[in-house]
């Protein structure tokens, strides 16, 4: 038996050549210096904040450059996978706004002509490659057990040696066809083996991405190609995968730099022109003062789904990740303030090699920014969408009177200046629950105790009647803040803060504190939007109802 019998012995259903299965996927056509970048996680836990960043970087160098970008789902660990994780990711990188070009939807369908886009259902692709490998002499199969593998990394580490299957070590890699032939005839499970020409001593240097030169020790490890239920290791399959697809650049974490000497080699072998590699480090976050490595186990903000709960936009999540991956991008943003962040080329050079900080209050600015530009009309539609998902109370409370909500959200939005005080939906329910009388009459009384300074609460139900005797919401603002300060005028305060606090003996406090006064009987808070604006969106029957309350309370 020689060579090509064992490869027929092996794999007797498959009878296409490699050329064949390149000659099926057409070379992409695509302008000079498009990019063919791609997403291709595995099944096997839900999508991290980490994953996101990256592939918000992939995303972006192809469509920056009028190439590709597709996902592709890397399943052939099935003994890991997490059921509704693929689901998961999906969804998630629609939340994030990452458009893919090709690859798996949420619905389980697939979009483009590369496919499948799940590795588990390419195997009789992957086999022809094997049977190729086999038939020339650079794979064999292995049939020691897990229990004959651990007795040989025994000995090597008895002997100080680099454990693992390669050269002498390798039981089977020196078997002739017929003796391999004596195993499958008992039907004795095998892997497939890569017949690994590497050497100790013998270095490979490659050019990262984003590390830059790199030089590490050539692979001489004879790796697993093929599990023995037939499907093969991620290491192959992405070799075979990657150039049927046609991808040109990877981004991927650095936990995979170990594994580009095999890589390399398995590229080499297969004679495939490999992608360029680049290894992103993992974002970081504070833990007191120092920094650590996002925990899947024990930070709740490590996963997407926690940010999506909590209702950040995606275009705040997107804008943020550009800050991470450029650092010259924020001063782009100040000078493009109304372009979008995909007019923005990032430059791989300029990634953060030791891995960029992740910084939550940084996220809400850039949220609250991102809201503070939107229309009512938008935030009532995004609130409501976020609520119908994850808050009930206020999916309820805004469909009641969409126009009322607006309303509410519109007001300081059309200035200049806009106001920012959102930064994530999860917010919404509790910023503006005091316009609505229900929420407003179960809560308030705590807040009725906010009085600024020593104002006591005589004199602030006092201030309260004078401007119910006063109130015309007809006036102007300005006709209105007269009033106001008329009233301060006759109760001794103070006509400006600068006053009061020059002599603050000598007045019970400043015009100021007489609006305070007002804002705290309508809402029972010290914080809102403008009072003039809050009171022409509550109406007149319920701010007179409300000073009325406020007025007579004992």
């Amino acid at each position: 038996m020689n060579q090509a019998e064992l490869a027929d012995r092996l794999f007797p259903g498959v009878t296409r050549l490699p050329q064949d299965v390149l000659d099926s996927y057409p070379t992409r056509d695509l302008p000079e210096g498009a990019l063919v970048t791609r997403f291709a996680p595995s099944p096997t836990g839900f999508m991290t904040i980490g994953g996101l960043y990256a592939t918000q970087i992939s995303e972006r160098m192809a469509h920056q450059s009028g190439g590709v970008f597709y996902l592709r789902i890397e399943d052939t660990d099935r003994k890991r996978e997490v059921e509704g994780s693929m689901e998961d990711i999906i969804r998630s990188l629609g939340y994030v706004g990452i458009s893919m070009d090709e690859g798996l939807t949420v619905s389980g369908e697939e979009v483009g002509i590369y496919g499948p886009y799940r590795q588990s259902e390419r195997a009789s692709l992957y086999h022809v490659f094997i049977k190729d490998l086999i038939r020339r002499g650079l794979a064999y199969p292995c049939f020691c057990d897990a229990d004959e593998v651990q007795a040989i990394r025994d000995k090597q580490k008895a002997a100080q040696l680099t454990p693992g299957y390669y050269g002498d070590w390798a039981v089977h890699r020196h078997w002739t066809p017929s003796q391999a032939l004596v195993e499958l005839e008992k039907g004795k499970p095998f892997v497939i083996r890569l017949k690994s020409p590497g050497l100790p001593d013998r270095r490979i240097k490659y050019h990262d991405l984003i590390k830059g030169e790199i030089e590490m020790p050539e692979n001489e490890q004879d790796i697993v190609i093929m599990k023995s239920d037939g499907i093969p290791t991620y290491h192959f399959a992405h070799a075979v995968d990657d150039t049927l697809m046609g991808t040109t650049h990877i981004i991927r974490g650095d936990e995979w730099l170990a594994s580009i000497p095999v890589h390399i080699q398995l590229f080499e072998i297969l004679g495939f022109r490999r992608p360029e590699y680049g290894h992103l480090a993992p974002i970081m976050k504070m833990d007191g003062a120092s920094k650590r490595k996002f925990s899947k186990r024990k930070d709740r903000d490590a996963t997407a789904i926690y940010y999506q709960k909590e209702g950040y936009p995606s275009k705040a999540i997107a804008e943020y990740f550009m800050t991470l991956i450029n650092s010259n991008y924020e001063e782009w943003r100040m000078n493009h303030s109304e372009a979008p962040y995909t007019d923005f080329t990032i430059d791989v050079n300029k990634l953060n090699v030791s891995g960029a900080l992740f910084d939550m209050n940084k996220l809400n600015d850039i949220s609250k920014d991102v809201i503070s530009r939107y229309s009512a009309d938008e935030v009532y539609a995004q609130a409501s969408a976020w609520a119908a998902s994850f808050d009930e109370e206020l999916a309820a409370r805004l469909s009641a009177n969409r126009d009322y909500a607006s309303a509410i959200f519109n007001i300081g939005r059309v200035s200049e200046k806009p106001r920012k005080d959102i930064s994530k939906w999860s917010e919404v329910n509790d910023l503006y629950a005091y316009f609505y009388d229900e929420f407003f009459n179960r809560s308030v009384e705590a807040g009725y105790e906010s009085l600024p300074g020593e104002i006591s609460l005589e004199l602030a139900q006092q201030i309260i009647r004078e401007y119910e005797q006063s109130l015309d919401l007809g006036d102007d603002h300005d006709t209105w803040f007269g009033k106001v300060k008329a009233i301060g005028d006759q109760l001794g305060f103070a006509k400006d803060a600068k006053a009061y606090k020059k002599n603050p003996e000598a007045y019970p406090g400043h015009v100021g504190d007489v609006a305070m006064v007002v804002r705290v009987a309508l809402s029972g808070r010290t914080m809102t939007p403008d009072l003039y604006d809050m009171m022409h969106v509550m109406g007149e029957s319920r701010v007179r109802d409300r000073l009325k309350r406020y007025s007579t309370r004992s």
